[in-house]
This record gives structure tokens, sequence and C-alpha cells, in this order.
């Protein structure tokens, strides 16, 4: 079953949101057009309490774009971002959600982050998504949407290390670049891996 995954086209990543992704709005557009070529549409939703422990409002002393050890895992602090039942945390209204026949909320356990779609960054608990995919007898993905270098990424590598035939469209991706070669080298990590770079 040909299956796009559609990775956290959220308000809060868009321009104008709390943690944008520059560009970020422009693949909205592209995910409309393509979505109709897929016979199964997953959305990835980053979805986090008030209190997560990944922004750097609950650590004092500590400012956005430190890294700090988090339960024993390093952690980029961000700005308070897709915060459960707030406008920030909404897919993007211009994204045709008919089309879309699942939403997979991530980073929900205030504790841990989540950038990959299948898991939380310790790998100690899944979202259900690669069940979700499993359900379907899913063994090719597509994959898409921001950031590339955080949650598209590890989305894409988790997406092979699972065993699925796995595929980036570039062109629907935009990425952070806290460090100015940082998405190149996203690409690059999941050239390396096996994903397929769809230019």
């Amino acid at each position: 079953m040909n299956t796009l995954i559609l990775v956290d086209l959220q308000y809060d990543f868009m321009p104008g949101g709390s943690l944008a992704v520059p560009q970020g709005d422009e693949v909205v557009g592209i995910a409309n057009n393509l979505m109709p070529q897929f016979d199964l549409v997953i959305a990835t939703q980053d979805w986090h309490p008030s209190d997560h422990l990944s922004f750097a409002s609950q650590h004092a002393g500590q400012a956005v774009g430190d890294l700090i050890q988090l339960d024993g895992l390093p952690q980029v602090l961000w700005p308070d971002h897709c915060i459960q039942q707030t406008p920030g945390a909404q897919l993007h209204h211009s994204l045709e959600q008919q089309r879309i026949q699942h939403i997979v909320q991530k980073g929900t356990d205030r504790t841990i982050d989540s950038y990959s779609g299948f898991f939380d960054n310790g790998r100690r608990q899944a979202t259900g998504l690669g069940e979700l995919l499993q359900q379907h007898q899913v063994d090719q993905v597509s994959v898409m949407g921001l950031a590339t270098d955080y949650c598209v990424k590890f989305t894409a590598l988790d997406a092979v290390r699972l065993g699925l035939n796995t595929q980036l469209i570039l062109a629907g991706c935009r990425g952070v670049n806290l460090q100015p070669h940082d998405v190149q080298q996203a690409i690059e990590d999941m050239r390396s891996a096996g994903v397929r770079i769809l230019s």
C-alpha cells in the first residue's frame, strides 16, 4: 500500500509560530498535491503537555537552543510549542485534512521528546504508527514535512529501521538549520541509512 507520512504540518512550525521553520508553510500546498497519489495518508502531530521538559521555560537559567541532558539523553531546549489543545498545535487549515486517514500524536510524555513519528527519542515508547502501518500491510512509505533536520529525519530513519522501503520527498520538506549545515547533514544521514532521496 502506497503510504504518505506528513510530519508535523502544524501552526507553531509555520511562519509566525513559536518554533517557525523558514518557509514551512510552502509545504502545505505540496502535501495537498501529493495526497491523491497515495492509498493511505497519515499525519504526525507534535502534542506536548504545557510543562514539557524540552521547553527552555521549564529550566531556570537555560535558553532556547541550549543542549542539556534530559533523562540520560541529549536534549535541545525549544520554545514552548505545539501545546495540546492550543491553536499552535493544530494542523494548518489549508491542509486538505479530509484526505488524512490517521493522525498520530507524539511528544505526549513530559519527560522525553519525540522527534520521530514512531518512537520517543529514547525508543522507550512507541506512538502506534508502526503498528498502524503493519495493520495496513504497508511496506513502503514516503515522508515529507517539518522539519528536515529533526522530526522528518528521525521519522525516516525509524521507518528504515523497521524494514520499510522509505523515500524522502525533499521538495516537501523545510529545515530549522540551528547550525548552518544541519539540513544537508540530515539528508546525508538519511541517504546513508538507506532512505531514497527524491528531489
